[in-house]
Parts: C-alpha cells; sequence; structure tokens
C-alpha cells in the first residue's frame, strides 16, 4: 500500500488534485457570493422581499443562555442553487474537454505521419534505384 502511494504521489496526481481542490474552492466562494448576493435578493424581491437565509422552521425557542434551535431552510436553498451552478459549471467543463478531445483525435488521425528520417531516406534510395533501373 505504501508503494502504491508513493507512485500515486510521484506521477504527480497529488499535485494536480491539490491544485484542483484549492482552485475548486476558490470557485465555491466566487459561486456563494453569486447566489447570495445576486441571484437571491431579485428573486426574494419578485417573491415579496423575502429574505431566503431567514426563512427557518423554529424547533425549539430560546431559553435563558441557549440560542433558539431551528430549520434553515432558506440557507438550504441557497446551497442547493450554488450547487446547482457548480454542477452546470462543471458539467460544461467536462463537456468542452471532451469536445477539445474529440477533436483533437479526429486531426489525428487525418493527418499522416510525417516519414521518419530513416523512411525519408529509404524513399530517396528506392527513387534513385528506379531511376538507375528505368
Amino acid at each position: 500500500m505504501i508503494q502504491e502511494f508513493r507512485e500515486f504521489a510521484i506521477k504527480g496526481n497529488m499535485i494536480d488534485m491539490a491544485v484542483g481542490i484549492i482552485i475548486g474552492g476558490a470557485f465555491g466562494t466566487i459561486v456563494t457570493s453569486l447566489v447570495n448576493d445576486i441571484i437571491m435578493p431579485p428573486i426574494g424581491l419578485l417573491l415579496g422581499g423575502v429574505d431566503f437565509s431567514d426563512i427557518k422552521i423554529p424547533l425549539k425557542a430560546a431559553e435563558a443562555g441557549s440560542e433558539p434551535v431551528s430549520m434553515n431552510i432558506g440557507l438550504f436553498i441557497n446551497n442547493m442553487i450554488s450547487f446547482l451552478i457548480v454542477a452546470f459549471a462543471v458539467f460544461m467543463l467536462v463537456k468542452a474537454v471532451n469536445e477539445l478531445r474529440k477533436r483533437f483525435e479526429k486531426q489525428q488521425e487525418a493527418a499522416p505521419a510525417a516519414p521518419t528520417a530513416t523512411e525519408a531516406l529509404l524513399a530517396e534510395i528506392r527513387d534513385e534505384l528506379r531511376k538507375k533501373n528505368a
């Protein structure tokens, strides 16, 4: 198991994964701001000035020295919208990468490989022999 981990780390997968996690965290912050600060206020305004983050179902009232217990439905709605935006962005990214990969593969299939130096030399020898025999 240690050997497998060492191979995994050496191949660079750990670095790629770390970069992805860091960028994903930064992207998550941007999406959270997009949802909370740009998307939800107009939706709340259209629904009569509702602030989704304030939508709660109280389960237990506040007592002396303790916070009230409630289900934060509005925060859940905000998080669901954030998830849908992130999922859509990732879907579009994967779709674009797959499309580029298909184009690249088609170009590789369509373009014949250039002859190697050895093949070019052999072609020259063949052509010279044809000239001598003709």
